[in-house]
């Protein structure tokens, strides 16, 4: 350890964020990287525990317990104090992909199970991780690595989000060619069009396909599976597929009125407004200037929908979500290390905060109908309050008498979540599903294989909606799978069809 009384003398600093006014006109990154002593002293913050469960990356009681990928955390923390960025690096490589990722948009479960956060603020362990990997393109530490020897033996990942990329990296360097297929027109999924540039910026992301391109990584974008190459011809041309499609079905609100116009899914709108920021904002389909806009559904995707909506010149924003709104402290039930369920003041409620003077969240409401105009086009929506009692043992949630609301509105951004994998692919290739919608594999935890042979799932398709540091981690791991199939196979069932 570095410094020992480190987290006695330095109180936790985080990267800081640019004026909420100031950015709300433009669509760079909030987020301002610290200066380098700033950043020695808060790796000394690192208290090096005997048992750290910064990186044990469990999944407990509904919760995260550290982090998935299960960086060295400590190790990198006391690196980064004593200034040694290249080692500290190396060792973030190790276990993490695609550190510039999920240093900008991981919700950090290391830092709730940091033990320092047992009675004090934890480490600054998501702006550290992100630190370390700028340094290292910034330096030219960061550069392509091709494998020394070829195994002969191609796999095609379908999907290139987080999971398929991470699945595709890690085969490569095992010396398997691999091609990715996705059917948006630049790879990365969700990282590029479903998170704005405001939190990932998407020179980040084609920064790092730049390098996996010139290890050897092959991207068909603009194709379908199952329309334009089908599974007959991914099997002629490769030895294992592996399914990364993500979990983007999107959950709808049952209202009256829903086909109204004006009314779309969340990331429908994302997407639109972030494909348009390549030639001209103003072109988005989905736009929000002057409009009152209303998003339903409290979540990550919400927030980005407001911070958005910011953006494109709103007239005003709201959120609604269903839920109480969270505590300022842990509750009883909710002890470290599980991942902290406390109040947050996200980018895009500051922003608000600042714009409009007023938190757009609105909390224990659900939406009942629409309303249109004689052309169909939705003018306002009705609400009622809900409360959360306890029935038979177990919370249900419940309407308020009296408690009716009307809004005007015009853009309408549902953003209630996903109800799994979208079926096409899945259907395409046979794949079982389990009683969730998800891709069945054998044991549903450790084990990748679907019921079809040499076909693998991972990521948001097996496990459901989930963090992206998840998916890194499933596609490390399906790729460990993968590769241990591959030279176990003298000749696969591919070769035999």
């Amino acid at each position: 350890m570095g410094y020992l009384t480190g987290f006695m003398d330095y109180n936790r600093k985080d990267n800081q964020t640019r004026d909420p006014i100031e950015r709300i006109r433009d669509w760079e990154e909030y987020s301002i990287r610290m200066e380098e002593d700033e950043f020695k002293r808060q790796g000394a913050r690192c208290m090096d525990c005997a048992t750290p469960f910064c990186h044990t990356g469990i999944e407990f009681d509904q919760s995260y317990l550290g982090c998935p990928v299960n960086n060295f955390i400590p190790e990198w923390n006391e690196l980064v104090s004593d200034g040694d960025w290249k080692h500290a690096l190396e060792r973030l490589e190790e276990t993490n992909n695609f550190p510039e990722f999920t240093g900008r948009v991981c919700p950090a479960p290391c830092e709730g199970s940091c033990t320092l956060a047992i009675n004090d603020d934890p480490v600054a362990i998501k702006s550290i991780e992100n630190e370390i990997i700028e340094r290292g393109f910034e330096n030219g530490w960061v550069e392509a690595n091709p494998p020394a020897h070829r195994t002969g033996k191609k796999v095609a990942v379908i999907g290139s989000g987080p999971a398929g990329l991470a699945a595709a990296d890690q085969l490569n360097h095992h010396g398997h060619e691999v091609t990715v297929y996705e059917r948006d027109d630049r790879p990365g999924g969700l990282l590029m069009y479903g998170i704005p540039n405001m939190k990932l910026e998407k020179e980040t992301i084609e920064r790092r396909l730049n390098v996996l391109k010139e290890e050897g990584i092959q991207f068909e974008c603009n194709v379908e599976v199952g329309v334009d190459i089908t599974e007959a011809e991914l099997r002629k041309q490769h030895d294992a597929i592996i399914v990364c499609t993500g979990a983007q079905a999107p959950r709808d609100v049952p209202a009256d009125n829903r086909e109204s116009k004006g009314i779309h899914f969340a990331m429908d709108y994302l997407k639109e407004s972030t494909k348009a920021l390549e030639t001209d904002p103003d072109t988005a389909s989905i736009h929000a200037r002057g409009k009152n806009v209303i998003v339903i559904g409290g979540g990550d995707t919400g927030a980005d929908c407001v911070a958005t909506a910011l953006r494109q010149e709103c007239k005003r924003v709201v959120q609604f979500g269903k839920h109480p709104a969270s505590p300022e402290d842990r509750t009883d039930d909710n002890p470290w290390p599980l991942f902290p369920m406390t109040f947050k003041l996200d980018y895009g409620y500051e922003e608000s905060l600042k714009a409009y003077d007023e938190d757009p969240r609105k909390y224990e409401i659900l939406t009942q109908s629409f309303d249109t105009d004689p052309n169909g086009n939705v003018v306002s929506l009705k609400t009622i309050g809900v409360e959360k009692v306890e029935e038979d043992g177990k919370l249900v949630t419940v309407e308020i008498d009296d408690s009716e609301q009307e809004w005007e509105v015009d853009l309408v951004l549902v953003a209630i979540g996903f109800t799994g994998p979208e079926k096409e692919v899945l259907d395409h290739f046979g794949l079982k599903l389990d009683e969730r919608g998800r891709v069945w594999t054998v044991d549903g935890t450790e084990d990748y294989s679907t019921n079809q042979d040499a076909v693998f799932a991972a990521g948001d398709a097996r496990r459901g909606q989930s963090l992206v540091v998840w998916a890194i981690r499933e596609g490390r791991e399906v790729a460990e799978q993968c590769h241990k199939y591959l030279v176990d196979e003298k000749e696969t069932s591919f070769q035999a069809i």
